[in-house]
């Protein structure tokens, strides 16, 4: 026993454990262990991890050898043992350091290697290791991001980087999204074409050739830009994440997204025309034969679980009046387009089952029915994979407002261009995945968490170090620690320290010492005359953003950087804002102004025209202002009043906002401050 190194008067002094993500359990001891170069590891378990950690060991800062000798001091031992009282992950781990030097237990060799990540953090603060004992295990069995190599490819030695700092924060799967309309990147021996021409555009950033003509060239072309693996570089990379006990998990996209395929297969879609479609023909047997050939060998080379398939954003346009996806409905009795997809998910679970593998998809794979083992990545929120959950099935949560990597994480006007959103590291550390709501039963069919990078605006190996570190790292904790064992104050200062260490290993993190924050409009509530009071839409609100509902323009808070923070009001109706405000007597008003945005990529767009107008019945009006304005697309992310100052009186004010007959889109608001 540890406490037997010290006498019973001898008062333990707790330290600070910098480890990320955060340990389940840790008491200390008294006392250091000192490493040093005549430190030695010894490694008892199945042959295959015995080989793995010892390489890992070797190559690692420790500067440690390797010795078969048993018993000793200064030693660091490695054991899998049949169980560890308490531990319910195979994971898990126990590390413990005394005066011999330290033990780490576990289950399995993946749980050794987590427990090596810890000494390995613990040995960067200092080689005096403190006498301790830690008990480890993950919150959830799946750890996962999601890195975009189709809209740009990056190379198999910048993934091997990024897998080695996911390892680092335990990570245990890499999703490699390789297939979408801007290009295919995994070789295909059945299909040539696939990495020939559909690989291969004149431009090399995706927002030159989305904004293009959006065509394919043959890889001989001097001008073509992208590139693939080769099977024996995939797996390459399948073995060297496997050595790091980390699963890559492929992505081949169906029935959407595949306008690239369609071009070098055009017989795959419903026109069999180059350039026209991105959905497959689901009622042609030939899209099957294809799908079923490319996935032998993209099974043949990745050996994980599951295969996903995407399943998201289908038009299914085409297949309304297709002949074939016609007649395939009517065969199966299939009652729309959403239950044809169904019929095709169905058919490649089946497929995929057969050969031992499970589908996994994003949550439109829920619409017209969901396949029976599949597993739902939930993207659009989080409803589809508590559906899922309430179905009985296990579902990864993704949510776009936590998990999307693509979006700001600072102050647009800071940053490089994004794709939107704003995601600062706060916001993706403060995501639970497990609603309070959810039975134990249901609460264990959350599988995993998930974060992704679209890299559409990420054009450079740079720029995606830029983008995901240390939010990545942020979202690692989350999938990683207890909710309860979680504080922001603690993680922020990890967080700043783990930024320097990046640029020391020749990472490009977000410098986080830097960060602006939120809009100064959003970082408190605002008083003002309307405060809390009633709101007659005249012209309804857009359902899908809400915000806070009919009381939003008067809550007194203010929207953020984007209206993906539930605080901004969206409008799509033709009058687009026309509400009327009632301050419940005549009162004598200076000013009546609100807020509006533009982020031109997802078609929000300012007003073209804003009328004020006030009354003391609620039925005649006197317009106080009328504002004119050039709306303008641009690249930028920016903000906008549109007020009225001067005097008048009453107790209704009118306050109306009119879309640009030019770009029609989305308006957002978020308070209308009368004063």
């Amino acid at each position: 026993m540890l406490m037997n190194q010290m006498s019973c008067a001898e008062k333990v002094v707790e330290g600070k454990l910098s480890v990320t993500p955060v340990s389940s359990e840790v008491k200390w001891h008294n006392g250091v262990f000192k490493l040093n170069s005549s430190t030695t590891f010894t490694v008892d378990a199945p042959e295959i991890d015995k080989s793995n950690l010892t390489s890992y060991l070797l190559a690692s800062p420790l500067n440690i050898k390797s010795s078969d000798i048993e018993g000793g001091d200064n030693r660091i031992v490695l054991k899998v043992v049949p169980s560890l009282d308490g531990m319910t992950s195979s994971e898990g781990y126990r590390l413990s350091v005394d005066r011999k030097g330290v033990k780490i237990e576990a289950l399995s060799g993946a749980g050794l290697f987590y427990g090596v990540q810890t000494l390995l953090q613990m040995a960067a603060e200092s080689s005096d290791i403190p006498f301790i004992e830690i008990k480890d295990e993950p919150r959830f069995q799946y750890r996962g991001m999601m890195l975009d190599v189709s809209r740009h490819f990056y190379g198999k030695e910048f993934v091997k980087k990024q897998i080695d700092l996911l390892a680092y924060y335990k990570i245990n799967r890499l999703h490699l999204h390789l297939t979408d309309a801007a290009g295919w990147r995994l070789e295909i021996k059945k299909y040539p074409r696939l990495t020939e021409f559909a690989a291969w555009r004149p431009q090399a950033v995706w927002k030159e050739w989305w904004n293009g003509d959006r065509k394919y060239c043959e890889q001989s072309d001097p001008r073509a830009q992208g590139g693939f693996y080769t099977q024996d570089e995939m797996r390459e990379l399948v073995e060297y994440a496997a050595q790091k006990y980390i699963t890559i998990i492929p992505e081949i996209e169906m029935p959407a997204h595949s306008e690239e395929v369609l071009t070098a297969y055009p017989e795959l879609s419903c026109t069999h025309v180059p350039y026209k479609q991105a959905d497959f023909c689901v009622g042609n047997e030939k899209v099957f034969e294809f799908l079923e050939n490319v996935l032998l060998e993209v099974m043949e080379i990745f050996p994980s679980e599951y295969i996903h398939i995407g399943g998201d954003e289908a038009g299914k346009a085409s297949w309304k009046t297709c002949k074939l996806c016609q007649a395939r409905m009517k065969k199966e009795g299939l009652k729309d387009v959403n239950e044809l997809q169904s019929y095709m998910i169905h058919r490649m679970e089946k497929f995929l089952n057969s050969h031992g593998r499970n589908l996994l998809g994003w949550d439109e794979i829920l619409e017209g029915g969901l396949a029976p083992n599949a597993t739902v990545m939930s993207w659009r929120g989080t409803e589809g994979g508590l559906k899922a959950v309430k179905a009985g099935q296990k579902t990864i949560m993704s949510p776009g407002q936590y998990c999307y990597l693509d979006g700001y994480q600072d102050a647009p006007y800071s940053q490089p261009e994004a794709i939107g959103g704003y995601l600062p590291l706060s916001k993706v550390y403060s995501y639970n995945p497990v609603p309070d709501s959810l039975s134990a039963s249901e609460k264990e069919l959350i599988y995993g968490v998930q974060a992704n990078l679209w890299t559409e605006y990420v054009p450079t190996e740079e720029h995606v170090e830029y983008m995901l570190y240390p939010r990545m790292i942020a979202l690692a904790e989350v999938a990683w620690s207890k909710q309860e064992n979680r504080s922001w104050d603690d993680f922020h200062t990890r967080a700043l320290k783990i930024v320097d260490e990046l640029k020391q290993k020749g990472y490009n993190p977000f410098d986080l010492k830097n960060e602006i924050g939120n809009r100064k409009e959003a970082q408190a509530p605002v008083e003002h005359l309307a405060l809390g009071k009633k709101v007659k839409y005249n012209a309804p609100y857009w359902e899908n953003y809400p915000a806070n509902g009919e009381s939003t323009l008067t809550d007194g808070l203010r929207g953020g950087w984007n209206y993906n923070d539930q605080l901004w009001q969206g409008f799509v109706t033709k009058n687009r804002v026309d509400v009327v405000i009632d301050l419940e007597k005549d009162t004598e008003i200076h000013s009546v102004a609100a807020d509006f945005m533009q982020i031109c990529g997802p078609e929000v767009f300012m007003p073209a025209k804003v009328i004020i107008s006030v009354s003391s019945d609620g039925e005649n009006f006197t317009v106080l202002f009328e504002i004119d304005h050039e709306v303008v697309r641009d690249d930028e992310v920016s903000f906008k009043n549109f007020g009225w100052t001067g005097t008048a009186n009453g107790r209704y004010v009118r306050y109306q906002a009119l879309a640009s007959d030019k770009f029609g889109g989305v308006l957002f608001t978020d308070e209308i401050v009368v004063r």
